[in-house]
């Protein structure tokens, strides 16, 4: 994940590293989004959205790995201290929440600490992919698949303006998610398969 990381910010600014973007704004405005998939308005009838709220939670992941990144980061050293972060406990609410209350306060946990420290925690991260019922799995299958359908989208005009979000009355993600239950996401060609079934249905579109 750390290397698709890497190749997609490439695509987009190639000293990518070095231009200090605020990956740890889009952190804290991801968790409004995903709030917004949550529900929080107690003063009308909200249900939950867990799909669109996982989505969410794996957009926050491709800003919480590029802000872990360094000049001279060494992928392997990097990757193992994450996979140390997501055994570390990470402070927690002990009081008996409802699974939306749960997921309230993981988020809010890790905005945060992206307000404050202008940083991200792989932790508090962990804790909200808990709260969210999001395995590592999923984790990786939604993160590939959603690293794919960006360089598609990057591909097919972006960045200029002439890329169509929405086929056939839904938006690209909601297809994405289709094609990501169909794919096996241990196979050798998960990736390319992916971009080859968003290119089938956007051909259909253009």
């Amino acid at each position: 994940m750390l290397q698709m990381q890497h190749r997609m910010n490439s695509r987009v600014h190639e000293d990518w590293i070095n231009q200090h973007f605020e990956w740890y704004r889009a952190t804290w405005i991801e968790c409004g989004e995903l709030m917004d998939h949550v529900g929080y308005k107690w003063w009308k009838k909200q249900t939950p959205d867990m799909e669109q709220v996982r989505l969410e939670v794996v957009d926050i992941w491709h800003f919480g790995l590029s802000a872990l990144f360094e000049p001279d980061t060494d992928l392997e050293i990097l990757a193992a201290e994450i996979a140390d972060d997501f055994t570390a406990d990470a402070p927690s609410d002990s009081r008996d929440h409802g699974a939306s209350q749960r997921i309230h306060a993981a988020t809010e946990a890790l905005a945060q600490h992206a307000l404050e420290t202008k940083e991200f925690s792989v932790p508090l991260f962990h804790t909200l992919m808990q709260a969210c019922g999001l395995s590592a799995h999923a984790l990786y299958r939604h993160y590939v698949g959603k690293n794919v359908l960006n360089f598609f989208r990057q591909d097919h005009g972006y960045q200029d303006g002439t890329y169509i979000k929405e086929w056939q009355g839904r938006e690209d993600n909601e297809h994405l998610s289709e094609l990501l239950e169909s794919l096996d996401a241990t196979a050798a060609g998960f990736p390319e398969a992916v971009y080859e079934g968003l290119a089938s249905r956007y051909a259909d579109v253009t």
